[in-house]
């Protein structure tokens, strides 16, 4: 019997992603200049979604010290010129239907922030608020900010909410990959809530009135809405980039989505994963499961499978995205609503090893201010991008919950 895969169905994003590869395209950028480099000491460095406390985890190192694996640890920290990476408290989806598992997990990855602060607390700090953040980078030290990705920690209970945001929690992503109790996943195909739960919709004014900011990336369309309608604070999208180059793809924002974030005085923070940047990389896994699947079903679990996929593999290589596709995203937000609504939500180690040539880690700050230098950006622009739209909004939210 003939096997069911072929090579051919790659080709199409194979030749796409050649044709936007092209080095001498992106060389430019690739080789952060002086100027970028010195801009990246002198302005404050937001990121708003780095995987940090899932990595470690799983598969510990002291982040304190230059590591083996993994997108983050202090010196490449500091030679990319990061000061305020938020470190996703990232929880499972699947942990919700457990009672108590996601709970427990929060606060296990919020202690292993805390302690590498305090093994570490000459290079670290944590930052609960924008005070923080501003003095601890006037100190020269990095701050650790906590967001949650997924509320199911909350598990229905505003008193959770304010045991998070006492432990430091200053985001709340309100879902995952599937819907939970708060809002629907732009992932999940069951739209159990049509947007927000009645939860949801009360966990927005309880967040608005604490001082969390909501995190809109990750939720459906109808889910986002709401929660504009809702909130009386800017919101964020923490880790998203745009629906306009990767058409269907509804974990990215479409262009009347960021429009009405603008409006609505938040930021988007693009995020740097292939597949959030181009349409080759986010349709690669999707042409290329099936033919390995076929290959399994043939051959089984063999050396000759092994082989087989190897071939497939090295034939279709994956398709990166460039620093230039990832300057285009920010490009089409500017030209769309301007400069106070981009920001950066690299999504540094939760993307696995699907980062763009030129953004391999966090010391390659410098090459996208290199870029935005290259493509006309002045300083005070790439400073809103780099922290200055971001921390407008940290404070906004902060002045709302004060004033309660």
């Amino acid at each position: 019997m003939k096997s069911s895969y072929s090579f051919a169905l790659l080709t199409v994003i194979a030749l796409s992603s050649a044709a936007c590869s092209d080095p001498e395209s992106t060389q430019q950028t690739l080789e952060a200049g002086e100027r970028a480099k010195q801009l990246a000491q002198q302005y404050m460095i937001v990121d708003t979604h780095i995987d940090v406390p899932y990595r470690l985890r799983d598969d510990w190192e002291d982040v304190s010290k230059a590591t083996q694996r993994g997108e983050f640890d202090y010196p490449r920290a500091v030679a990319g010129g990061l000061n305020i990476p938020f470190m996703s408290i990232y929880i499972p989806a699947a942990l919700e239907r457990t009672a108590g598992a996601s709970y427990q997990l929060a606060h296990e990855l919020i202690d292993g922030m805390e302690a590498l602060v305090w093994r570490a607390s000459d290079k670290f700090g944590m930052a609960y608020s924008s005070a923080d953040a501003e003095r601890l980078f006037a100190q020269g030290k990095i701050g650790i900010a906590l967001g949650m990705e997924n509320g199911a920690p909350i598990e229905g209970k505003l008193e959770n909410l304010q045991t998070f945001f006492d432990r430091g929690i200053r985001y709340i992503t309100l879902s995952h990959s599937e819907s939970n109790h708060i809002a629907d996943s732009s992932y999940d195909l069951r739209k159990q809530w049509n947007g927000l739960s009645p939860f949801g919709k009360e966990l927005i004014v309880a967040m608005n009135n604490l001082g969390v900011m909501a995190d809109i990336s990750h939720v459906s369309d109808d889910a986002f809405w709401q929660t504009l309608e809702i909130t009386k604070t800017p919101v964020i999208a923490s880790h998203s980039s745009l629906r306009r180059f990767t058409p269907g793809f509804e974990r990215n924002m479409s262009d009347e989505m960021i429009t009405a974030l603008a409006e609505n005085g938040g930021v988007i923070m693009i995020n740097f994963g292939s597949a959030f940047v181009t349409q080759q990389a986010n349709r690669y896994n999707d042409i290329i499961r099936p033919q390995i699947d076929a290959i399994r079903a043939e051959l089984g679990d063999s050396a000759e499978a092994d082989a087989k996929i190897a071939e497939l593999r090295g034939k279709n290589p994956y398709p990166f995205a460039t620093l230039e596709q990832v300057l285009d995203h920010i490009d089409h937000v500017n030209a769309l609503v301007g400069i106070d609504y981009i920001g950066i939500g690299s999504d540094y180690d939760g993307v696995g090893d699907s980062l763009p040539v030129g953004l391999k880690d966090v010391s390659s700050y410098p090459n996208l201010i290199q870029g935005l230098l290259d493509r006309g950006y002045s300083e005070d622009d790439i400073g809103k991008i780099l922290s200055g739209n971001f921390m407008r909004v940290w404070k906004a939210v902060e002045t709302y919950a004060a004033s309660q």
